[in-house]
């Protein structure tokens, strides 16, 4: 199996207010407003780096905290002269002083923000919401998705702001615009009626939402979909990839945190884990995996870490989210072989990204 890279991953949350002068006359973003934002940091770190093996994501945490702590209760003008997401995200990364940082991302609201990666190119992107009935036509006979349903749907448009010539980030206004004819599409409307859409798979919805925004949007780099809160797809342009979440609620204590420290002793989490699997689309069943076969083939590995001890498992190295991440990967790999990455979060936003290639778009937190 490929050596996966181990993304240390941490979030900070800080309240600021701003004024985007530069945006047109009339536009809201001129005047002086506040946002609830969230800075996150992916980085590959150094084995202990600032701290004990294990402690890479307090250490990573607490340096971003001290980062963004001059921008909490402050109008960010006075630290940057144009403050939209993308400046917030290349002010942060400069002062970061973090080896091996992969990407800062910013998220303004829940449905917007810039992934700023690791080539420095700014990804916004914006997340849209439409309510839609669907049936899967070539499932087997008895499978619950064979049968119409429907889903709140969500679709996140991300575009690389450096490959256009759009001189602002924050005006998101722009791919609102170019989303409106598709919401009007999609939106109170059963999509197996939609030409091109009779097979309404979760890939398959954002191959097509990728193939309406393409031309008018050439800066387009990925559309995520999410058919529910636990599961979706990613597509761009070439490749699908998909994701399972699932929740454990797990004790554990760390065997490499220094006596004294809170890791050392017994606590717990609500980790959040996301699995995701790369594989060729399925002519027949427009899916790479079906998402219920994930979820199958992952409940033994689940059980044994969902309402238990997990630092007593044998062969795990210690109990830090790399470490488990790293056990699971081996764990779900040889039943799941598309599985590519995991994401294992202990607290929002603050965790691991294990994965054999570092690609695509980080999800919102």
């Amino acid at each position: 199996m490929t050596v996966p890279f181990v993304l240390t991953v941490a979030t900070a949350r800080f309240e600021a207010a701003r004024q985007v002068s530069v945006l047109p006359e009339g536009h809201r973003c001129r005047s002086l407003h506040g946002h609830s934002f969230q800075a996150t940091v992916y980085a590959e770190l150094p084995a202990g780096w600032n701290s004990f093996p294990g402690g890479e994501v307090d250490a990573l945490r607490q340096r971003l905290d001290e980062v963004v702590a001059p921008l909490n209760y402050a109008q960010l003008n006075e630290h940057l002269e144009v403050p939209t997401d993308e400046n917030l995200a290349r002010w942060i990364r400069q002062r970061l002083q973090v080896p091996g940082v992969d990407r800062v991302a910013i998220q303004s609201t829940a449905n917007q923000g810039v992934d700023l990666d690791r080539d420095g190119m700014a990804h916004v992107w914006r997340r849209f919401r439409f309510q839609a009935a669907h049936r899967l036509p070539n499932v087997p006979v008895g499978h619950k998705c064979g049968t119409m349903h429907g889903h709140g749907f969500e679709a996140i448009v991300h575009a690389n702001q450096d490959l256009g010539s759009r001189p602002l980030s924050i005006d998101y206004d722009h791919l609102d615009d170019l989303w409106a004819p598709l919401h009007f599409q999609l939106n109170y409307k059963c999509l197996n009626e939609i030409d091109g859409l009779e097979n309404p798979t979760s890939e398959l919805i954002s191959a097509w939402i990728w193939k309406q925004l393409k031309e008018e949007l050439p800066e387009l780099s990925c559309v995520t979909v999410f058919e529910t809160a636990s599961c979706g797809a990613n597509f761009d342009g070439h490749d699908y990839r998909i994701w399972k979440e699932f929740t454990m609620d797990s004790a554990v204590a760390q065997k490499r945190a220094p006596t004294g420290s809170p890791r050392a002793t017994l606590h717990g989490h609500t980790y959040t884990l996301r699995l995701h699997l790369n594989a060729p689309l399925d002519a027949v069943m427009g899916w790479t995996i079906d998402f219920g076969d994930v979820k199958e083939v992952f409940t033994p590995v689940f059980k044994a870490l969902d309402h238990k001890p997990v630092h007593y498992i044998d062969d795990l190295r210690d109990a830090d989210t790399a470490s488990l991440a790293a056990w699971i990967l081996r764990q779900a790999s040889p039943q799941l072989p598309g599985l590519s990455r995991v994401d294992l979060y202990e607290t929002t936003g603050c965790g691991t990204v294990l994965a054999t290639a570092i690609d695509g778009p980080a999800m919102p937190v």
